[in-house]
């Protein structure tokens, strides 16, 4: 049981920088008191927010921190759970998140979110939806039972029954499935590539021991083969080399046309200059008596002997220039035969290239079949080896399907214990067995409250109403003030099944403005009986506008505001 003893804030809403404290466990009923923004329902928001690190109302946590000192917003809540005492302190401005186990300060997580996590789940033993179904009911941002979804309803039942264990055990084992089928995704891919090796390696033996020995022969065919072609060539090469040295000596002969031409043509020229001078002479001395430059006559004799010694001198020019176009014939002739011999050395010469090139490649092609032929004759020599390695490859996928087996059991275990985990299996039949203690609970607080209906929750907690008034009835049908009845029982309903329990059961019961709101004159004066005689070991705090019921309860707590800020009235 957490039996709650002490609450006390500073600079919270409207709280100024005193601490204003609630003891929790003196009094049985408390009736809490004040006038609009007082701070009466600080108490509510100081609780959750220091538990929950949430407010009750719907308020910002921003908005927490008290507006006009605007920092060192503290929180402090202290507790027992059978002989230990804990304390939580939170803050704002600056952030504080604190648990203390008998006056000791734990060690604080890394993450504020798995601390919060684990005071909910090893401490509280409640979460938030929870906490405010069991220990508050409140008028305004508080979501009765009936109006929480399918979920959270079952959430609240499961955390009042204490088998939220399972739940967690479902989510351990769905994690545990999702790994299993991982590794059996591996442990398949595995198999396909066990199974191809075992091909491969089997294949691989049958070409060794079947092939082996005709594929080394092949190949050394296709070396003889290259190996005759390399001769051929060779031998080729060799006319074609001593084809070029006969060619090289005969081209000796003739080497030196070009140059004789050269210079032959040059004297070609210079005859050719002088023949057309002396012409150019004879044909002045033909043609002309008198000199056309100073105008005198030339005299008879001088001209005909100049030009008999001109005719002369062609005649000798001539046939000097015939005897010189002979020899230019001639060493033209000698410089084709030049030309003709140099294009078939060359032409020797590219296919002794072609030919060493096509040699290479043989060589080459040789070189590699006799590389091939080591391999296979290896693989042959070592064919145990690879029957080893086949054998180990039939070992390891043998192992894999062993091991797929294990792994296929565990987890048609693991889906056989999640099938009884989930929300139809084991916690079903658990909430059925607790189901009718619930009702007839519920049944009981409604008639002491006379609200005289049979009200059921089914294994979903979907409502059947049962009356004599009330036909196809169901809890959305009910005016206002009959809900709150049936809040108040399913409330009461709840701190019973705790109380059964024990694990989340609680001396603290607040509720806000729950006179002020939808219960008529009746509902409150059984109310008040109820808090009063029936709800045993319990810390009752009843948050109300109302005046005139201070002689009702055992403590009043008056809540007025001074100056902008809230305090406890002394």
């Amino acid at each position: 049981m957490i039996l709650f003893e002490k609450i006390c804030w500073k600079n919270f809403l409207s709280t100024g920088n005193q601490y204003t404290e609630v003891e929790l466990d003196g009094k049985s009923t408390t009736l809490i008191i004040g006038s609009n923004g007082a701070g009466k329902s600080t108490v509510l928001d100081a609780l959750t927010f220091s538990l929950f690190n949430k407010p009750f109302r719907k308020i910002s946590k921003a908005q927490l921190i008290n507006t006009v000192n605007e920092k060192d917003c503290r929180v402090e809540v202290e507790f027992s759970i059978a002989e230990t005492k804990w304390k939580v302190v939170r803050g704002i401005k600056p952030s504080i998140f604190e648990i203390h186990r008998n006056d000791v300060c734990l060690d604080q997580f890394a993450s504020a979110n798995d601390q919060q996590k684990w005071l909910e789940q090893n401490v509280i033993k409640m979460n938030y939806k929870s906490f405010t179904q069991i220990v508050i009911l409140g008028s305004s941002s508080f979501v009765p039972f009936m109006q929480l979804s399918a979920t959270n309803r079952r959430e609240v039942i499961e955390d009042l029954l204490d088998i939220k264990i399972f739940s967690s055990m479902n989510h351990l084992i769905k994690d545990k499935m999702r790994g299993l089928k991982d590794e059996i995704r591996t442990l398949d891919l595995k198999k396909e590539s066990l199974n191809e090796k075992v091909k491969m390696q089997t294949d691989f033996m049958e070409k060794i021991e079947k092939r082996g020995n005709d594929d080394i022969e092949d190949k050394r065919k296709k070396s003889r083969e290259l190996g005759d072609e390399i001769c051929a060539l060779m031998l080729k090469n060799e006319h074609s080399n001593d084809q070029v040295y006969g060619l090289t000596k005969e081209q000796e002969k003739v080497t030196g046309a070009t140059e004789k031409l050269r210079k032959l043509g040059t004297i070609k020229g210079t005859l050719s200059n002088k023949v057309s001078t002396i012409t150019k002479k004879t044909k002045f001395f033909e043609d002309n008596t008198v000199c056309p430059t100073c105008k005198q006559d030339i005299e008879e004799e001088f001209r005909l002997n100049n030009i008999s010694d001109a005719q002369d001198k062609i005649k000798e020019l001539q046939s000097g220039y015939k005897e010189l176009e002979e020899a230019i014939k001639k060493e033209e002739e000698r410089e084709h035969h030049f030309t003709k011999i140099s294009k078939e050395i060359n032409s020797l010469t590219h296919g002794i290239s072609k030919n060493n090139t096509h040699i290479s490649g043989c060589q080459r092609q040789i070189r590699d079949l006799e590389s091939e032929v080591q391999e296979l004759t290896k693989q042959l020599a070592n064919r145990n080896t690879e029957h080893e390695k086949l054998e180990s490859f039939k070992e390891n996928l043998g192992k894999t399907y062993e091991d797929l087996a294990v792994q296929k059991d565990s987890i048609n275990y693991f889906d056989f214990s999640y099938s009884l985990l989930k929300d139809g299996g084991v916690k079903s039949k658990i909430i059925k067995k607790y189901l009718p203690l619930i009702n007839q609970q519920v049944n009981r607080y409604l008639q002491m409250m006379d609200f005289y209906i049979n009200f059921t929750l089914d294994e979903e907690f979907n409502e059947t109403v049962q009356s004599p008034i009330h036909d196809n009835f169901s809890y959305a049908s009910f005016s206002e003030g009959e809900k709150m009845r049936i809040d108040l029982a399913l409330l009461f309903t709840w701190r019973e099944v705790a109380r059964y329990k024990n694990s989340v059961n609680t001396n603290l019961l607040i509720m806000d403005e729950v006179f002020d709101s939808s219960l008529d004159g009746i509902g409150t004066e059984e109310f008040l009986k109820i808090i009063r005689f029936v709800i045993k070991d319990a810390n009752i705090f009843v948050i109300s506008h109302k005046t005139g019921m201070d002689d009702r309860f055992d403590n009043v707590l008056k809540f007025e505001k001074i100056k902008g800020f809230s305090r406890l009235a002394l």
